[in-house]
């Protein structure tokens, strides 16, 4: 098991390429069962989970090859309609399955999920979307069991506007048999590049970016070549190292419309940000200011930057609130980034951090992905050595990141313990 190692201080400067968004490309992969057919998906980030899900399309009969951030799937051969739970436990997207399997077979088996070690997230939206559209729905040993001969068009309802029911509830709509009215959907930028790679395959989606998707059904879908948008919570993880330890950083193929809320964050700590349509620089103007922060769904502050954003407000001028309204068990980062001497205190889904000068470089381990981002950008504040083990969450959800930050001046490597 590899961990990395980080000698902290060492101030950031230039340029880093931002790759494509895993929780955009994990959803346009599931999308490819629709169709049968070849697809070829470009700026495809080389993490653990496109692999696991690249596993899971080659178990239900695809084929695949993947190169230079190049994905070529042939779904022509794909029959069978399963997702066996030793995959789908690794990681919740495999999850995705569920709409489209019973769109084109008329049948699903897929295990409830699994994935990163925090929190309750039911999949109850999405099973309940499903029999909204009229598919049979059963519970069997931790399987979920979908059947229909054809789905049809629904009016839905989301108590919560949950980006993988959105995203499974669309992919079941496409192919279904009359119109679908999704209300509270999900208007994250990943939920519009789903949407955008249906509508190029012929799918009839409109309100796209919206709280609102009206998807009309279609008999047929076609393969296309299609690429994936840019991965904010990559951008703003980098904006926010360069908060911290950085003295000017360009975020090279970002998009800042998509990270309007850390943006305006990070300038209202004191940064200077300055954005063209594909980039974006942050410039260290002096000390960080503490901002009071509350997550919300987007075009809100993202939760899957609040651990990112808790290791800023650690080495801030005062004190600051973090609230998740997102996700309320999401701080399993909080101990960790006390043993770096940072004074944090927590009740319910409120945590209060006092900031402080500096940190203490202490051995740490990572617990899900974002909480692994938070670690390393307290190790590259941090005096001395930092130690950072269980780092295959971070390899989940971000590419080649120690290479990456090495690129912009930081001391880190990646070892085997």
């Amino acid at each position: 098991m590899d961990k990395l190692v980080i000698n902290g201080q060492k101030i950031l400067n230039g340029i880093v390429e931002i790759s494509g968004a895993k929780n955009a490309v994990l959803p346009v992969m599931v999308a490819t069962l629709l169709a049968p057919g070849k697809y070829r998906i470009s700026r495809v980030p080389d993490l653990r989970d496109t692999h696991t899900m690249l596993r899971l399309l080659e178990m239900i009969g695809a084929t695949s090859s993947f190169e230079n951030n190049e994905l070529l799937i042939d779904t022509t051969k794909a029959s069978n309609p399963e997702a066996p739970y030793d995959l789908v436990k690794t990681m919740r997207a495999s999850f995705y399955v569920l709409g489209p399997l019973t769109a084109r077979f008329g049948y699903a088996k897929v295990s409830l999920p699994g994935g990163c070690a925090w929190g309750p997230r039911p999949v109850n939206f999405h099973i309940s979307a499903l029999e909204a559209m009229g598919a049979e729905i059963e519970l069997d040993e931790g399987y979920v069991i979908a059947t229909a001969d054809r789905l049809k068009g629904a009016k839905i309802t989301f108590d919560f506007p949950s980006v993988g029911a959105t995203g499974n509830a669309v992919m079941a709509a496409v192919l279904a048999d009359g119109e679908t009215v999704i209300q509270n959907a999900a208007c994250e930028p990943e939920i519009s590049c789903l949407c955008d790679f249906l509508n190029a395959m012929g799918a009839q989606i409109s309100g796209i970016g919206s709280e609102k998707l009206t998807i009309e059904g279609v008999d047929q879908l076609n393969p296309v070549d299609f690429e994936i948008i840019p991965d904010r919570i990559e951008a703003a993880t980098f904006l926010i190292a360069g908060a911290m330890v950085g003295d000017s950083i360009t975020l090279k193929g970002a998009n800042p419309d998509h990270l309007t809320a850390v943006i305006e964050k990070l300038q209202e700590s004191g940064q200077e940000i300055t954005t063209t349509d594909d980039s974006v620089l942050i410039n260290k103007l002096g000390p960080i200011k503490s901002i009071d922060m509350t997550t919300a769904v987007y075009p809100g502050f993202p939760t899957d930057v609040q651990a990112q954003w808790m290791a800023l407000m650690t080495v801030s001028d005062g004190t600051s609130i973090i609230t998740d309204t997102v996700y309320h068990d999401r701080f399993t980062h909080v101990s960790e980034l006390s043993r770096f001497g940072a004074w944090i205190t927590m009740k319910d889904n409120v945590a209060v951090v006092s900031g402080r000068k500096t940190l203490k470089g202490a051995p740490v381990m990572s617990t899900d992905i974002r909480a692994s981002a938070s670690l390393i950008l307290a190790g590259l504040v941090a005096q001395d050595r930092t130690d950072i083990s269980r780092i295959y969450h971070i390899d989940r959800g971000y590419e080649r990141i120690e290479e990456k930050l090495r690129g912009l001046g930081a001391d880190i490597r990646r070892e085997s313990e």
